[in-house]
């Protein structure tokens, strides 16, 4: 078997994220008398929540101030008079109460224990680590690391860097990174130079310059190219 250490990003490749971002911000509307928000203004917030996690990625925001600043220009956009420190801690409370894992990935992850499965994320630490503490693949992972810890975030190849130090990878040929994000987990893969598995089940067409080593569809296909080493899209 050539790869034996699998790194995944979490959120939309293990967690469905968009049903965890839907239920957190309900219960965030509601507890500050706003029972209507998630219809009102769950549209604009994944706006606005899309563009600050992509100046995460190039290095133009920290993760605390993304947790504050997604809130702040919600709340002025829509001219609410909602403190956006007290709004983004208990939507962060909520985030890590909610577990919703991907049809699948359980059986996957059992077929695929011999290999050293890793958690790479660029979430936020004390989320991240609750949500899996929760579910059912609490005692799955050899570690959990986040950006927050690690003090890099995806694409940045200094965080791959902590991850090979941390768990005493010496080998980058037998290690592969797999995620949804070509601009985080593939780019960040490729700018470390191991190999990238891009996870993309709606086979959404790939209009970047940004070349995975294998694209999968589901994770059947992800259990045989790990076991046997056969490429199947690229």
């Amino acid at each position: 078997m050539k790869y034996d250490v699998l790194l995944f990003d979490l959120d939309d490749t293990l967690f469905d994220f968009s049903e965890t971002e839907k239920h957190a911000l309900d219960n965030s509307f509601h507890a500050f008398g706003l029972p209507n928000g998630l219809v009102d203004y769950r549209a604009s917030y994944k706006g606005i929540s899309k563009g600050l996690w992509n100046d995460l990625e190039n290095g133009l925001v920290t993760l605390s101030e993304l947790k504050v600043e997604r809130f702040k220009r919600l709340f002025l956009q829509h001219q609410l008079t909602v403190n956006p420190e007290d709004f983004g801690q208990t939507y962060i409370e909520n985030l890590g109460k909610e577990v919703h894992v991907i049809d699948g990935v359980e059986d996957m992850l059992k077929n695929l224990s011999s290999c050293r499965l890793v958690i790479l994320t660029n979430g936020f630490q004390k989320v991240q680590h609750a949500r899996i503490a929760l579910s059912p693949l609490k005692q799955t992972f050899e570690a959990i690391i986040t950006s927050e810890e690690s003090g890099y975030q995806k694409p940045q190849a200094e965080i791959f860097e902590y991850v090979f130090n941390k768990l005493h990878i010496s080998s980058k040929k037998n290690v592969l990174m797999i995620g949804d994000s070509l601009t985080s987990d593939i780019q960040g893969g490729n700018n470390f130079g191991i190999d990238t598995c891009w996870f993309n089940p709606r086979q959404t067409e790939n209009v970047t310059a940004i070349n995975p080593t294998y694209e999968i569809r589901d994770f059947a296909e992800l259990e045989q190219l790990v076991k046997q080493n056969v490429l199947l899209v690229k």
